[in-house]
Order: structure tokens, then C-alpha cells, then sequence
């Protein structure tokens, strides 16, 4: 039987997979995401336009609402309900930009985590999946695995996370909600955010404007690509009563430099790269150990970084004609 499910963020880059799988198994999807203005609304206007041309896009309604609404959330509940789960993809994301809107960061990641927890609560929905960030790892021994502690967070946008982790492990022991929440690791692929460097580089390399580097490029990150990330999401909306569960590519970290060079053959060009300090809220590397996603989740990576870069370049070359407009 078909299940119904809350999807929040839906426009954004990994919720509208998400929200594409769950059409794709014949679930309903209550898609709600305000739209704002972080990144050029233009893509997540194409991303909700592939879910509306979707096959099973009768199962698919969209909302333009905020989650720190809780009045228009809750109306939501109501009139929309009851779900089988919420997965709350919904987040102000950036390392950087959370230092110069930290207030956002707060209101949204952790008490829109609230306002969805209250209305499950009242409504008695029990299943939540919520997405959250490797960023919480800085400092600590890699790979990374969910038993470390992380309660030293470089930037306003790591804590809001860290803060939404520990609401929704509230709301578990006291009132008994299945929580699955899912660290993710440097997600990239077609139709991704224009502040992330994949879609950066891609961009700059084509169009022969300098790479904005921060650092030497010896930084390395767990690539993975995003319909992994989408398919392992889905995955966790199984019972595992409270678990934080690693997506990554749990491949060694893959340095920004190599992603360059594998970029500029794609595309036949060469890149001009301006190097400015690094960032003291960066990490220096990420590297997931997702031993236990494989255990609880049965999920692993399948598309490897070198297909996932093709995918990515294709995109980009297919809707070049308006991607020139948006700013990265």
C-alpha cells in the first residue's frame, strides 16, 4: 500500500530527489518549501517542474510554506494529514553564510525542527527523518562514525544542526517517535546548489571566469553523489528508533585539486584558479565510515564519482542557455 509522506525543502537539490523516489515506489509527497531567496529561485523552480512532469505527479502536491510558520504548518497537518513520516530536509545551509546570518540558521534549522516535531506530536505522527551535516565532525579522528562526539562546532550553521539532532532526540524519549537522522557527506550532481563547488567549478571552468579557491586545493572531501544521498534517505524511513546514521561516499576523501583536473578534461578547458585563505570554520577533509548505514540500512554508494561528474557536466552543458544567468 501507498504511504504518505511530508516532504520539507522539496524544491531544494536532495529533497527533490527524495521526493522523486518516493513517486517513483507510488507514495503521496506533501511538498512544502518558502522558496527563498538564498540561491537564484530559478532552480528550484526547474526541480519542481521535473516532479510535476513526474508519472505519478497526481501523487504530488506542493505548498509554498515556511516550517517557521508553525500556525500555517500546523493548518497543514490538518487539512493534509494524517502522514505516515515527516522527512525534514528543510535547512538554511552554508558554512559561511551562517556567520553572516546566524539568526536564519537558528530560526529555521532548529526551531522549524521544533514546529514539525509539535505538529507530528498533535497529530501523532511517529516516523521522522532528518537531514544533517558532516560538519558537525570538525576535529575529530577520520573516517567519521556516529559515535564520535560533536559538541564543538566551527560555525552557527554545524550548531543549528547539532541543535535539530537534539530536539528530535528529545521528542523521542518523550513521546516515543522513531528518529532517523542522516549525516550527509559533500552531495553533488545534476541541478545542485550554486554556492556548492561542484556546480561552482563547472560554471567558472566554462565559462573562463577564476576559481574562487579557499586554500591551496589540498582539502579533500567524501564526495557523493545525490541520488545515492535521496536513495539512502528513503531508505531510513524503516523504524531504528533514535539512530544518526552516515551517507557518504565512505570512499578516501578526494581532494579539490583532483576535482578540478577531472572537470577541466570533462569540459576541455583549463581552469584559472585565484587562491584566497582558508576558511577557519572549513574542514580540512571529510570521510565518511558507513559501515553502519550498510548494517541498519542495507544502502551504499552506487554511482561513482567519475559518472556522477559526467551527469553533472551533461546537465550543465544541456541548460546552459540559462544557467549563464545564475550567480555562484
Amino acid at each position: 500500500m501507498s504511504k504518505k509522506y511530508l516532504v520539507s525543502g522539496a524544491a531544494g537539490f536532495i529533497a527533490s530527489k527524495v521526493s522523486k523516489q518516493l513517486l517513483d515506489q507510488g507514495d503521496r509527497v506533501i511538498g512544502v518549501d518558502n522558496l527563498n531567496n538564498y540561491y537564484d529561485v530559478r532552480l528550484k523552480i526547474w526541480r519542481l517542474e521535473q516532479l510535476k512532469a513526474h508519472p505519478n505527479s497526481e501523487y504530488f502536491s506542493f505548498f509554498d510554506l515556511d516550517i517557521e510558520d508553525q500556525a500555517k504548518l500546523s493548518d497543514l497537518f490538518q487539512a493534509k494529514g494524517p502522514f505516515d513520516g515527516v522527512l525534514n530536509l528543510a535547512a538554511r545551509a552554508g558554512v559561511r553564510y551562517s556567520m553572516e546570518n546566524p539568526h536564519v540558521y537558528l530560526s529555521t534549522n532548529a526551531e522549524g525542527t521544533l514546529n514539525l516535531l509539535e505538529c507530528m506530536r498533535i497529530q501523532g505522527c511517529k516516523k521522522l527523518v532528518l537531514a544533517s551535516t558532516s560538519s558537525l565532525y570538525a576535529g575529530q579522528k577520520m573516517p567519521f562514525n556516529e559515535d564520535l562526539a560533536v559538541n564543538e562546532p566551527l560555525s552557527p550553521y554545524a550548531a543549528s544542526k547539532k541543535a535539530g539532532e537534539l530536539m528530535a532526540y528529545s521528542y523521542r524519549k518523550l513521546y516515543q517517535m522513531d528518529v532517523s537522522v542522516v549525516r550527509y557527506f559533500t552531495v553533488f550532481g545534476p541541478a545542485g546548489r550554486p554556492d556548492m563547488s561542484i556546480f561552482r567549478f563547472i560554471k567558472w571552468i566554462d565559462e573562463g571566469m577564476p576559481i574562487e579557491m579557499f586554500g591551496d586545493g589540498s582539502q579533500s572531501r567524501d564526495f557523493t553523489y545525490v541520488d545515492d544521498i535521496a536513495r539512502g534517505t528513503v531508505a531510513a524511513i524503516q523504524d531504528v528508533g533514535y539512530q544518526i546514521i552516515n551517507l557518504g561516499g565512505g570512499r578516501n576523501p578526494v581532494s579539490l585539486n583532483t576535482i578540478i583536473s577531472k572537470l577541466e578534461e570533462l569540459l576541455g578547458k583549463k581552469a584559472n584558479i585565484d587562491h584566497k585563505p582558508f576558511h577557519v570554520a572549513d574542514l580540512m577533509e571529510t570521510w565518511a565510515d558507513i559501515s553502519k548505514a550498510k548494517s541498519l540500512l542495507g544502502w551504499e554508494p552506487q554511482v561513482s564519482l567519475d559518472e556522477g561528474l559526467e551527469k553533472s557536466v551533461q546537465w550543465y552543458m544541456d541548460n546552459r542557455n540559462w544557467l549563464k544567468e545564475i550567480q555562484v
